[in-house]
């Protein structure tokens, strides 16, 4: 038997391994299409997350996007950089950054988001309705195990 037949057989009842590379298949198509908008995914996943909650706070956008607090710091300052968000302090909180998308943001986002969803629905149109329903219970209800 072959070493990666016996690593197959002997791991075939753990989905951990199958879920990871799902994820990683999904990850790594994002990153292809995103790249000539200069995105990255938690960059972009952060854009994305900005313009339904315009304002929301760093920690939420790190939450979000599956991504640490510093980890979410260096993407937002990245994104202001080149212009993309604008941040300024709270009226409430001095010591809060309310985070916006600038207009060039809102544009290049438009324009990513329009890849990145037609990667998701690849995905989606591999299932029939009932199956995506499962699907998503069944990953929800392995999320929610483990948390």
């Amino acid at each position: 038997m072959e070493d990666d037949e016996r690593i197959e057989q002997a791991t075939a009842w753990r989905p951990g391994g199958l879920i990871k590379r799902a994820e990683q298949a999904l990850i790594a198509e994002k990153s292809r299409v995103l790249r000539p908008f200069g995105l990255t995914v938690p960059q972009y996943a952060a854009m994305y997350a900005l313009s339904l909650a315009p304002g929301v706070s760093g920690a939420r956008l790190a939450r979000f996007c599956a991504v640490t607090p510093q980890s979410m710091t260096t993407v937002l300052k990245t994104l202001e950089g080149r212009g993309l968000v604008e941040r300024h302090p709270s009226e409430d909180h001095a010591q809060v950054l309310v985070t916006r998308l600038t207009p060039e943001g809102e544009g290049l986002l438009a324009e990513a988001d329009a890849a990145a969803v037609a990667v998701e629905r690849r995905i989606v149109d591999a299932f029939d309705p009932g199956e995506l329903e499962a699907l998503r219970v069944l990953l929800q209800r392995a999320v929610d195990v483990l948390i």
